[in-house]
């Protein structure tokens, strides 16, 4: 998404090229592209419903989505600034703000300390077992960038840092991370490893020319196959924090739903077309959207 730099100059002055900063500085953290903010918030909401028993605390639910949207925020900010010499030879990535040059190095690094800052606030509230799995999932994200560069497992990294919500989820509502939290945990990071290597096919070619590690790259001509497997581990780990937690049909039919979609996903990308296998990857938000509606309306139900 490019922003016409006309629409900002000859009139309001310095109100005009402030306005500008800010529209500039919400593309560099990609508000205008929400999937990565719903893909993070789905586990986040599950762990909270499961750890509340269907009744979470509604002040940990709105901490917990600020923060979500902040660690997005901070987290497209240092990726871009660590791909800002790669971005720009990628045609999906070369109009970023960092890497086009309307937004320098210097002014991402304070936006990312300016948003870490105001997540930090917000972990302060919580109790010491929360701000320690916060300090954890902040050093995984600032991480992650990077990983590219030395392995093809970037997408592991990348999940191990998105599910940290679960167990700080969990710790914040009870005081503990017990075991179905880390199997949570576990079912989120394959998840994510899943959907982001949809993602990294879209990029496989601009990846391979510019020398960016993968597991779209790694699993070759296997990628479906692994792909589909583990989508199907995630179905099976997410039946089995059902069992754990003593839910019923009705969150069964989310699962059910779930897996559907995985299976429209396989269809998508059969052709491995770079559109497809990014709309493959978009479509994970309805993943997360029908296991949370199964959960939610399964406590809703035991209400009644």
């Amino acid at each position: 998404m490019s922003v016409p730099q006309q629409a900002f100059s000859g009139h309001g002055g310095g109100a005009g090229r402030a306005r500008q900063r800010l529209v500039e500085y919400a593309l560099l953290m990609r508000l205008h592209r929400p999937i990565g903010i719903f893909l993070l918030l789905w586990p986040t909401l599950w762990a909270l419903w499961l750890a509340g028993d269907g009744h979470p605390r509604w002040d940990l639910v709105l901490i917990f989505i600020a923060g979500v949207v902040l660690m997005r925020s901070a987290g497209c900010v240092i990726n871009d600034y660590a791909d800002r010499d790669f971005d720009r030879h990628v045609a999906r990535t070369r109009d970023r703000p960092l890497t086009a040059g309307r937004v320098s190095p210097r002014e991402a690094l304070a936006l990312f300390t300016v948003l870490v800052l105001a997540a930090f606030g917000l972990v302060l509230l919580l109790n010491r077992l929360t701000q320690v799995l916060a300090v954890a999932a902040l050093a995984l994200a600032v991480v992650y960038p990077f990983m590219k560069r030395i392995t093809h497992l970037p997408q592991v990294v990348l999940g191990a840092a998105f599910a940290m919500s679960v167990p700080m989820a969990f710790a914040a509502q009870t005081g503990e991370v017990p075991r179905l939290a880390w199997l949570l945990y576990v079912t989120t990071l394959v998840w994510t490893v899943a959907y982001d290597t949809l993602y990294a096919m879209a990029d496989r070619e601009d990846d391979l020319r510019i020398g960016i590690k993968s597991t779209a790259i790694l699993f070759g001509e296997a990628d479906r196959l692994i792909v589909g497997l583990l989508q199907a581990m995630v179905i099976a780990g997410l039946y089995l924090v059902g069992r754990q937690a003593a839910l019923g049909w009705i969150y069964g039919l989310g699962l059910v739903a779930a897996a559907v979609l995985f299976g429209w996903q396989q269809f998508l990308v059969r052709r491995r077309e770079p559109a497809a296998c990014f709309e493959a990857f978009l479509n994970n938000n309805w993943v997360g959207a029908a296991v949370f509606a199964g959960l939610v309306l399964e406590y809703l139900a035991g209400r009644w």
